[in-house]
């Protein structure tokens, strides 16, 4: 996760439909090369050559699928024959960027190469700086599960047939976009292991005010995830591919908002990156009792008798009736048995977001006592719980969350930290 080498210039792998989008895809290139980059186009046209001789053929693409061009061509018709294209580009893509062959990634498309671009783009990994010029960009066409976490998208205005000064003008800024993008691109030389966070931003939920300096303090480098969707993809994301030495996964509120249907989701595997690596887990059920909407839509259906939370103008979350809460607990169960690493269940029994303690919207004891007592029966037997008996955004919860982190560096299931200075004490 690095600058390109002193004295290359960025490689942006540009993808589009040679055969349809060869003027947009050579003014495209040269926008590329204006900017100080170098152009690595990659065909997944299928209909033609078109005007353009790409760097990477489609049959490449095709054969990357696992089929001949042809095949991809008598395969039924052009939804078919694009997926199989996603698939060849996806593959070649991520190869290629383990192989450091390119810096950033460019594709250009309507619908049809907006679908093929997601999946290339969810291929890389975070950090690969990825720009989307779609005629599509923020379309509610596009469900928010596939959207990577970190895309840059852009609207193609006006160049849907043929090049003109505004669709020019798009393209231009696109190319200097991501040029720019991968140019910025550094990550500072750092030993420490990171640990990574989950919140609900820092005031229904403020643990990690006390955490980062006793976590800093034992070496180890912080990153707080916010859990409003694409926060917990990033998260997710991350954690699966081994990133973090351990988490801290305190806020559980995408996995409610998943399961009542909210746009703010963070897809149906949250919770299981980190135990697929096998990264050691310590949870929490932080933020469980609410099903967070958009505030400008007004509150869904079902939730009528809940109590509502007004966040700002974007945001509002709403009370999750018992049911939910015990289904919840259930999830929450069913998927920590599948980790493949250590596993800390730590239960606040005095609440678990600012706003529900006694006189906040959200206080409800009967409900938080049905969540307790469900995922008693639901956590897994290979997970340890502990009942902590603070709230969660309490001194008790951190000095617990801490304990647990210790034990396991003794234990040799978390690396150490580097240049460790002796294990803090949490202070309020």
């Amino acid at each position: 996760m690095t600058r390109p080498p002193a004295g290359r210039p960025p490689v942006i792998l540009l993808i589009g439909t040679v055969d349809t989008k060869s003027e947009e895809i050579a003014f495209l290139r040269e926008s590329v090369g204006h900017c100080g980059g170098t152009a690595l186009v990659m065909d997944v046209g299928v209909l033609g050559r078109g005007g353009v001789k790409p760097d990477v053929l489609n049959t490449d693409v095709a054969a990357a699928a696992g089929v001949s061009l042809r095949q991809v061509m008598d395969s039924g018709d052009e939804n078919t024959s694009m997926q199989l294209m996603a698939r060849g580009a996806a593959l070649l893509a991520a190869q290629w960027h383990i192989e450091g062959r390119f810096d950033g990634v460019l594709i250009l498309g309507g619908t049809m190469g907006t679908d093929l671009a997601l999946d290339v783009a969810n291929a890389l990994p975070l950090g690969c700086p990825k720009l989307v010029l779609s005629t599509i960009a923020y379309s509610p066409l596009i469900p928010p599960e596939r959207i990577p976490p970190d895309l840059i998208m852009q609207l193609w205005a006006g160049g849907l047939y043929g090049l003109n000064r505004l669709c020019k003008a798009a393209l231009g800024q696109a190319a200097g976009a991501v040029v720019g993008a991968c140019r910025a691109r550094t990550v500072q030389a750092d030993a420490r292991p990171v640990v990574g966070m989950t919140s609900l931003g820092s005031s229904a939920l403020s643990y990690m005010k006390l955490l980062k300096p006793a976590l800093e303090a034992r070496g180890y480098e912080l990153a707080v995830f916010h859990t409003t969707g694409m926060g917990g993809r990033a998260f997710e994301d991350l954690a699966r591919r081994g990133y973090f030495a351990c988490v801290m996964d305190f806020s559980l509120q995408e996995v409610v908002n998943h399961l009542a249907g909210s746009c703010v989701s963070a897809g149906g595997d949250r919770l299981l990156g980190a135990g697929s690596a096998g990264v050691p887990q310590i949870v929490a059920p932080g933020a469980t009792d609410m099903v967070d909407f958009a505030a400008w839509a007004g509150c869904p259906a079902g939730f009528a008798q809940q109590p509502v939370h007004d966040h700002n103008r974007l945001l509002a979350s709403v009370g999750a009736g018992h049911a939910l809460r015990r289904s919840v607990a259930r999830t929450v169960g069913e998927r920590l048995a599948q980790s493949r690493g250590p596993v800390c269940l730590l239960l606040p029994t005095r609440g678990i977001e600012e706003w529900d303690r006694p006189g906040g919207a959200m206080h409800d004891p009967q409900g938080l006592a049905a969540f307790m007592d469900e995922i008693g029966m639901a956590a897994p037997p290979s997970a340890t719980v502990h009942r902590v008996d603070a709230h969660i955004n309490d001194e008790a919860f951190a000095r617990a969350a801490l304990g647990v982190l210790d034990g396991w560096v003794r234990d040799g299931l978390v690396a150490p930290g580097v240049a460790a200075k002796g294990a803090q004490e949490v202070t309020a």
